[in-house]
């Protein structure tokens, strides 16, 4: 089925910004979230450790096996109050740069496209999208080289690469 409503979850690491896709779906379930919630836990894997809080709003998908899961793993979950979207202010203003640079942009056809271009684009927001609250650094520090730009001749250098379907553009140093 083509052009119909679609749900996506979304879960976002304050302290890195580091974003992370769980799932995509046209009927959103209290079990599908569970599910979703699991596959997260087992794709963190150790860095689940380093976490403490799990903050969600008052969706009833988020079921109490739904906070069992991240329970379990020692994180303490807290609940926004209602009509308090600065309570999640981090998650709230991903979802819109979500849809200002991505999904406003783009006819997405069906799940498994979406998914695709939700998988590229993240790729594209942990390795290379600068973040104003990190010093312009992106979440995934490693995958950024450093490099001193001092002389003239290393702007001339600078190549451009589309990705995300040619939506963005990305841009380093030439070799």
């Amino acid at each position: 089925m083509l052009l119909k409503r679609l749900y996506v979850l979304v879960v976002i690491e304050h302290g890195t910004r580091r974003l992370h896709l769980a799932g995509v779906t046209a009927c959103p379930t209290g079990v599908w979230t569970v599910q979703q919630a699991r596959n997260l836990v087992m794709n963190l894997g150790g860095r689940v450790a380093g976490l403490r809080f799990l903050i969600h709003d008052r969706d009833p998908l988020f079921t109490s096996a739904f906070r069992e899961v991240f329970t379990a793993e020692g994180l303490r979950t807290i609940t926004t109050l209602p009509q308090t979207p600065r309570m999640n202010a981090i998650c709230e203003r991903v979802i819109g740069t979500l849809r200002r640079e991505l999904l406003d942009r783009i006819l997405i056809l069906n799940e498994p496209h979406l998914a695709l271009v939700l998988h590229e684009y993240l790729i594209h927001y942990n390795r290379r999208r600068p973040h104003q609250s990190r010093q312009q650094r992106p979440p995934d520090t490693a995958m950024q080289p450093e490099r001193d730009v001092t002389d003239l001749d290393d702007l001339r250098s600078i190549r451009r690469k589309p990705v995300v379907a040619g939506m963005i553009s990305e841009y380093q140093h030439a070799a």
